[in-house]
């Protein structure tokens, strides 16, 4: 029953993933705030949501039976690490940072309105998964469970930065909207790369180099787009300043 389980939801996991990473790059190229943007965007977003959703299942059953569901892997422990105890976090700081994301852009200015109890919920929850990760990743000494629990540290961190701004800029909550929807475009081609690698190329799956692609390639996405909407503000703010007279 629970392999049965195991392989319906992987199956599951697979088809909104492909459907969500592929919509991820609509919204990055078109352009932001029109109809394509809008559109592709709400379905990348719900798209994560149920590829995070799905995954918190795929890691409970490799949690309850580590050998049925990972049989070509021996070391229990290791499945019960990877598989198991960071997926659970990952698929929560996936449906964490897609939440904040889809908030922050649909709030917009309302900044009171981000003030709800999913989003205030889903930063405790990837703090404490953050935190079992880290632990876990010592007790069975893998350095990159450890490494990427801090991802989960500093996400919480610059989420609730903004959440206890009482006057947020004009612009910080477009800056958290594409931190966060980036942010979980990294979250999920960082799964699918690694855990895909690990059907295919089972000696190259727990490589820092693998995990690092999607990581320095959203990171570079987030500072280009976040850099762009700072630079557009500065020349707006050029355009409407008052030219000075000239003294004859």
């Amino acid at each position: 029953m629970t392999v049965t389980l195991f392989h319906t939801l992987v199956a599951c996991h697979i088809v909104s993933g492909a459907i969500g990473l592929v919509a991820f790059w609509v919204p990055i190229s078109s352009q932001k705030g029109g109809s394509r943007h809008v559109r592709f965007g709400r379905i990348f977003t719900y798209c994560m949501l149920i590829t995070g959703m799905v995954a918190i299942g795929i890691s409970s059953t490799s949690l309850i039976a580590p050998a049925q569901t990972h049989p070509k892997i021996a070391d229990v422990e290791l499945i019960r690490g990877i598989f198991g105890w960071m997926m659970l976090y990952l698929a929560l700081l996936t449906i964490n940072l897609a939440w904040f994301g889809w908030l922050s852009g649909v709030n917009k200015r309302d900044h009171a309105r981000n003030w709800e109890w999913r989003n205030l919920l889903l930063q405790m929850l990837v703090a404490v998964a953050a935190v079992n990760c880290l632990v876990q990743g010592i007790l069975i000494n893998q350095i990159l469970m450890i490494g990427i629990s801090f991802v989960g540290f500093a996400t919480v961190a610059t989420n609730m930065r903004f959440l206890l701004k009482s006057k947020p800029g004009p612009k910080d909550w477009l800056l958290e909207h594409i931190k966060a929807l980036v942010g979980a475009g990294i979250s999920v081609y960082t799964a699918f790369l690694a855990f895909g690698a690990v059907r295919l190329m089972p000696e190259a799956a727990l490589s820092p180099v693998l995990w690092a692609i999607p990581l320095v390639t959203g990171v570079s996405l987030i500072v280009y787009h976040q850099r762009k909407v700072m630079n557009r503000g500065r020349a707006d703010k050029t355009e409407l300043a008052p030219k000075a007279q000239t003294v004859r």
